[in-house]
């Protein structure tokens, strides 16, 4: 069984150079939590071989490890080139043109894959092209024509994607390939559901009920990388709607500028566990590493400042997709949150105060239980959960001491297991009465003692709810002692 004493969770995407069973073994070996299947590549068969794959090595390695089933979203993006790129000069005149044949790229025009994108610009708008490298402004409409000027040039190649500075392209958030692999995720019993370029929290709320209508368990991640949604009231509807943020700093860069980014990330990071709204930091993380096998001294600062911020999870795309050291990458995270952990930087407690007063009773019982973590020595913490709701709560509160989330709900597992500081482990009994209570206190405490995790004079810190087995119904703390001893007859 692997152990770590990583609070932080890493999630890893797979792909060419990581969806082998000897490569994923190893990444799993080296601490990956959540792995992420990318849905803008491969077919609903590929993802159903790679979600067994996933389970059959955390099984192995006697870990729980989730998965994250990453929708597309709507890829704005040009047409291909005849002869697969063409180079463009600062100055020069080029047209995107929605009604060119995508095969029929030249040195004076592009076609387009998103016609809206005429109705979305006018003279005077920005348009960037293959991630911000290529920028161009908008002179006119005409017709079909998009008729703009080079401002930076450099190579366009094949599919690039296209973004507008500032946003407001109309485009949906759930295209109907989405909505296709929507159900694909669910048939493969994706922990959670990854929706690209929400808006707002409709857009959320919509890829629920889709979610839903598919008999899924998945829990949402909304991937903030529009310019429309880091606005105020956005921002804060999409939090409201979702389960988990991601910083997707690829488009949202693109979009709002590098510089804003920064900033954006820290901000993101404060105002979410005032909606008990775990985040992932993405893209770029450890980008040197697709070519190198160590990642600068700017990377480990990245992923550092991140879980000094209090993030849940950082991750890596292309480094473990595509590139030439995915397990290194993993094994460099690992150490970096490890050394970044050591070391008391983090944000004030109060910052990570869900809301004040606690909005539910199992809400103010995993306070409790943190508030006792930082004033008695207690060794671990014990919850016994069926959705894993206080075992969230806790997880807010930036504690030092390893959160146990024990359920008999698989379910539940693959979502704690990206909940910073919490361990999921399965329960092979369902304690479902009131009188189960002392009984569970003490198979929680000899788990502890058999697994190493505590020894007979530790402190340990339990919540559970009455009767037990019910959802929503924690409403008990205690603290024993790891050592003494309870029986039925006593």
């Amino acid at each position: 069984m692997i152990t770590s004493k990583r609070r932080t969770k890493i999630v890893a995407t797979l792909g060419p150079s990581s969806e082998t069973p000897e490569v994923l073994d190893r990444m799993i070996a080296a601490g990956v939590n959540v792995v992420r299947l990318n849905f803008s590549h491969g077919t609903a068969e590929d993802h159903r071989m790679r979600a067994e794959n996933v389970r059959a090595a955390a099984k192995k390695h006697g870990v729980i490890v989730g998965i994250l089933a990453d929708m597309q979203g709507p890829k704005i993006r040009i047409g291909q080139f005849k002869h697969r790129h063409t180079l463009l000069t600062p100055g020069q005149h080029f047209i995107i043109d929605a009604e060119l044949a995508l095969d029929a790229g030249n040195d004076e025009r592009v076609g387009l894959t998103y016609k809206q994108l005429l109705h979305d610009v006018e003279a005077g708008a920005r348009l960037l092209l293959n991630d911000g490298l290529i920028v161009m402004d908008v002179d006119e409409i005409v017709g079909s024509e998009i008729r703009c000027t080079v401002i930076i040039g450099g190579e366009l190649s094949n599919n690039k994607g296209i973004n507008r500075a500032g946003g407001g392209l109309s485009a949906a958030a759930l295209t109907e390939k989405d909505k296709e692999d929507i159900k694909t995720a669910c048939a493969i019993e994706a922990d959670y559901i990854a929706i690209s370029f929400p808006r707002n929290g409709a857009d959320m709320e919509y890829a629920r009920k889709l979610v839903r209508a598919a008999g899924g368990h998945a829990a949402l991640v909304a991937k903030v990388e529009r310019a429309e949604a880091v606005e105020d009231d956005n921002l804060k509807s999409i939090m409201e709607a979702s389960d988990v943020v991601m910083v997707a700093r690829g488009d949202l860069g693109v979009e709002i500028g590098d510089a804003a980014v920064p900033p954006m990330q820290k901000k993101m990071l404060r105002m979410a566990p005032k909606y008990n709204c775990p985040v992932i930091v993405a893209t770029q993380m450890m980008e040197s590493m697709c070519e190198n096998p160590i990642p600068t001294r700017a990377e480990v600062n990245d992923v550092a400042n991140a879980v000094i911020d209090g993030a849940d999870a950082v991750m890596l795309s292309g480094e473990s997709a595509a590139g030439k050291y995915p397990v290194e990458a993993v094994m460099a995270m690992d150490r970096t949150c490890l050394e970044t952990e050591k070391h008391r930087i983090f944000p004030a407690q109060s910052t990570r105060d869900p809301r004040f007063p606690p909005h539910s009773i199992n809400e103010c019982i995993a306070r409790s239980v943190m508030d006792a973590s930082r004033m008695m020595p207690i060794k671990a913490i014990v919850t016994f959960t069926q959705s894993g709701s206080t075992a969230l709560y806790m997880s807010r509160h930036l504690g030092d001491v390893p959160i146990y989330a024990l359920t008999p709900e698989p379910k539940t597992l693959g979502k704690l297991a990206l909940y910073r500081n919490v361990i999921p482990i399965i329960l092979d009994i369902q304690y479902q009465n009131a009188t189960d209570a002392p009984q569970a206190t003490e198979d929680a405490k000899q788990l502890m003692l058999k697994r190493g995790i505590v020894e007979e004079d530790d402190l340990i810190a339990m919540t559970m709810g009455t009767p037990m087995g019910q959802a929503g119904a924690t409403n008990m703390m205690k603290i024993v002692r790891a050592g003494d001893r309870w029986s039925p007859n006593s």
